[in-house]
């Protein structure tokens, strides 16, 4: 072996060392992965996010993928005839666009699974509706009627659990169950947070089209790698944070009120953003912490 080919294997060796502690501590865990934005319309960054999923698998977390569909819907009702509405960044859904929804929300996850399987993971795609894992309550907004667009109020967790024991991952798309036992769409952010609270993850991961979070966000060199729950209450409430970021952070916030251990929003443009996150001493993005690891 040469010396220039020793030194790779030698740097290789260096990583997984670098790993080891992060690997030991999250084995058998649960880890909620939100799968949406950039990462979901590229081929090579689909591979790669699902690569990293089913490594996280391989060595011994519990991951659950919980994806959006969001783009691809609006192709689909533009397709039917129709125009796609959003208030306040909700997409208004009447009965019509609610099926539109389900059935690309069920493409999108069976292409997901198929994915896994292509890893060698075994992988079940799911809804909320599936033994009334996600219950919901229609979102009510002033001046507006959204449709079918609900707010979780109950999450059952025993058929993830139960998946989960028996070596399968769930992935799972954001569709909820209503009082009146029809489907409700719910957002994607949302129902990874709903999910990653009931099962006290230890994880939760926003694959975001964005670094993570800015103290100026014109400066990329502001990235804030780490904040505790009292830093980002101060971000929010100082209004530091505006447009898509300010609900992903409220969620991020909500989580670890709930129980997550640490949340994590992740370019997912980026190849390789979750282990890159996962297992190294800088990490990239930015993460939210209950408490540190180390």
């Amino acid at each position: 072996m040469d010396e220039k080919m020793l030194e790779e294997e030698s740097l290789k060796a260096k990583v997984l060392i670098e790993a080891l502690p992060y690997i030991r501590y999250f084995s058998g865990k649960y880890v909620v992965v939100k799968y949406g934005g950039s990462a979901m319309l590229d081929a090579d960054l689909q591979k790669n996010v699902i690569r990293d999923v089913a490594l996280l698998k391989l060595i011994g977390m519990k991951p659950i993928i919980v994806h959006g569909g969001g783009k691809e819907i609006s192709k689909w009702v533009k397709l039917s005839g129709k125009e796609p509405e959003f208030y306040n960044g909700l997409r208004v859904t009447d009965k019509d666009t609610m099926e539109i929804a389900e059935m690309v929300l069920f493409k999108v996850n069976q292409e997901l699974v198929a994915m896994m399987a292509q890893q060698g993971i075994k992988a079940v795609g799911l809804s909320g509706k599936d033994a009334e894992m996600m219950k919901v309550e229609k979102k009510e907004v002033p001046g507006k009627d959204l449709g079918y667009v609900g707010n979780v109020t109950e999450v059952n967790t025993d058929l993830l659990e139960a998946l989960i024991e028996d070596d399968f991952v769930p992935v799972i798309s954001p569709i909820g169950l209503g009082e009146d036992y029809e489907g409700y769409n719910i957002n994607a952010d949302d129902t990874a947070c709903a999910i990653a609270s009931a099962l006290n993850a230890e994880k939760l991961v926003f694959l975001t089209d964005i670094e993570g979070v800015f103290i100026d966000p014109e400066d990329k060199s502001t990235l804030i790698s780490e904040m505790d729950l009292t830093q980002a209450h101060e971000f929010v409430d100082k209004g530091v944070v505006g447009g898509g970021m300010l609900p992903k952070l409220k969620n991020c916030i909500e989580a670890i009120e709930n129980g997550v251990a640490r949340v994590h929003i992740l370019d997912g443009r980026l190849d390789h953003c979750l282990l890159l996150e996962f297992f190294t001493q800088k990490g990239i993005g930015t993460a939210i912490l209950k408490d540190p690891i180390f």
